[in-house]
C-alpha cells in the first residue's frame, strides 16, 4: 500500500503533511488514525494505520515476558507507541520525544515500506542510503 520516497518538511511546531496520495487512502482504511514508534535498530520512527499496528501490538504482547530481549522489544515499541490523527490539512503531529529520537529537524524522508511508513531525518536517511550502496 505504501511505496516511494517523499520528503517532506516539519514544521516549527512538530507538524509534518502527510503526502495526497496517502490521505484518502488512510482515512478509508483506518479512519486517518495513525500510530508511531521508534525503529529498535535504525533512528527513524515507524508509522503504522492503527489498524495495522493493533495487529503488530499484539504479536509483541504476546512474546515471552521472561526473555530479556522481547522485554525490550516490548518496552521500547509499545513504550513508545504514540497515536497520532490526521488534521483538517492532512497533517500529524509529532511529540519531542519521538522527534529527538529520530533527529527530525526541518527537513525528513517519509518511505513507504507497504503496510507502514518510515520517518528519516533527511540527513540520516541520506547517509544510509549511500551507506548500503556500497
Amino acid at each position: 500500500m505504501f511505496r516511494g520516497l517523499h520528503t517532506i518538511n516539519l514544521d516549527a511546531k512538530g507538524r509534518l503533511a502527510i503526502p495526497t496520495k496517502y490521505r484518502e487512502t488512510l482515512a478509508e482504511l483506518c479512519g486517518a488514525r495513525l500510530v508511531a514508534t521508534i525503529d529498535t535498530e535504525e533512528r527513524c520512527l515507524l508509522v503504522y494505520p492503527i489498524n495495522e499496528w493493533e495487529v503488530i501490538q499484539a504479536k509483541i504482547e504476546a512474546l515471552p515476558s521472561f526473555n530479556p530481549a522481547a522485554r525490550r522489544i516490548q518496552r521500547l515499541l509499545i513504550g513508545h507507541a504514540t497515536d497520532l490523527e490526521l488534521d483538517g490539512s492532512g497533517r500529524v503531529l509529532l511529540p519531542p520525544s519521538l522527534r529527538e529520537y529520530a533527529e527530525l529537524d526541518k527537513e525528513i524522508v517519509l518511505v513507504g515500506q507497504g503496510k507502514k511508513l518510515e520517518l528519516w531525518s533527511k540527513s540520516m536517511w541520506e547517509g544510509r542510503r549511500d551507506e548500503n550502496l556500497d
